[in-house]
């Protein structure tokens, strides 16, 4: 079925309306109309190959909310009419150790990604929510149950929701944990919200004394100016789990300084330059953790976005018409947004 997107056909030009291909429904198949898009730094990254590797033309998108408009035969867990979403995976290998464990991000023959992933369909690679529909196959698609009112500030939470969720779960965020928050930006500000709401205190670093109001507006129940040396010092040995969203590279030492014994920093973010090497005895001598995250799984990312949905959790968003993506490129390097840029799909067909 033709489909109007919009791409780019190269890493240095604008992306452009064109026309697509998407399957027909298979078996287990669920067509999606796609409403609302977010726009991910990742989307950025990638249809201008700054991690390499892109495949074009190149339709990126992979926080995705719409209403089901077909089903295959055999699909059970949804109907036409549904609200759903379609997050960061459209498919993984679905037989090793990961995916058995409901952990399909960490799939060991490879996750296939809502865009740039390898696919069977024309072109041979996945192309994503920048378009008027999308096909999936019914295990990754997701329930939503937020109102219809809240549905364009929802879509942040398939990708910037989860990438703060899983982390906060696993670490066992809540009552009793004192848990920081590096950077107040797309992730960053989720990440607030979420830790707040499984009753964690909360403790947000910014750079800029202009976030305090904004970070306390979030949920946070303090704010600290990362670059005050005497801020820092206050709560040196004192945090049970760092969620470090900043992906630019920056010195890790003065975080892990401020983790209690067994304390962890979880990072989520992938620096274009590498961060300086850390301090390995700070590490050592309180038998601290640096760690990585990605995303979550189909369960758990069901299980947040249910969460969410109870406590009337979304994303701060501005929503654009999509022949505005470019700007919004350009703003969103400069951090000029707050905190999430949401593309109506229905500007598509302008």
């Amino acid at each position: 079925m033709v489909t109007k997107a919009y791409g780019a056909h190269v890493a240095d030009r604008p992306l452009e309306s064109i026309d697509i291909e998407r399957r027909a429904p298979g078996p287990h198949d669920v067509q999606i109309e796609i409403a609302y898009c977010g726009v991910c730094h990742s989307d950025l990254h990638t249809v201008r190959s700054e991690w390499g590797g892109t495949l074009y033309p190149c339709v990126p998108g992979h926080e995705i909310v719409g209403h089901v408009s077909a089903v295959g035969g055999e699909v059970t867990k949804f109907k036409v009419g549904d609200t759903v979403g379609v997050g960061c995976m459209v498919d993984s290998c679905q037989h090793c150790a990961s995916c058995a464990d409901g952990e399909e991000q960490y799939c060991e023959n490879g996750l296939v990604g809502t865009y740039n992933g390898a696919t069977p369909d024309a072109p041979g690679h996945t192309l994503g929510g920048y378009s008027q529909r999308i096909v999936v196959s019914d295990k990754f698609v997701l329930k939503i149950t937020h109102p219809e009112e809240q549905l364009a500030a929802a879509a942040p939470l398939l990708c910037a929701g989860i990438t703060t969720w899983s982390p906060l779960r696993h670490w066992k965020a809540g009552p009793g944990k004192k848990v920081g928050i590096v950077g107040i930006g797309g992730l960053g500000h989720m990440g607030v919200k979420l830790a707040h709401a499984l009753g964690a205190h909360v403790v947000a670093f910014t750079t800029s004394d202009s976030k305090r109001a904004d970070a306390h507006a979030l949920g946070a129940d303090e704010v600290v100016v990362s670059r005050n040396a005497e801020e820092m010092q206050a709560h040196a040995n004192s945090f049970d789990f760092i969620l470090n969203t900043v992906a630019a590279s920056h010195d890790l030492d003065a975080f892990t300084a401020l983790l209690k014994r067994d304390g962890t920093m979880t990072l989520v973010g992938v620096p274009e330059h590498a961060h300086p090497s850390p301090n390995v005895a700070a590490l050592i001598f309180k038998r601290r953790a640096i760690a990585g995250s990605l995303i979550g799984g189909i369960a758990e990312t069901q299980e947040m976005l249910d969460f969410c949905a109870e406590k009337g959790i979304v994303s701060d968003i501005e929503m654009i018409r999509i022949q505005q993506i470019d700007e919004a490129y350009d703003r969103m390097q400069k951090s000029d947004v707050k905190y999430r840029f949401v593309i109506d799909n229905a500007t598509l067909a302008a």
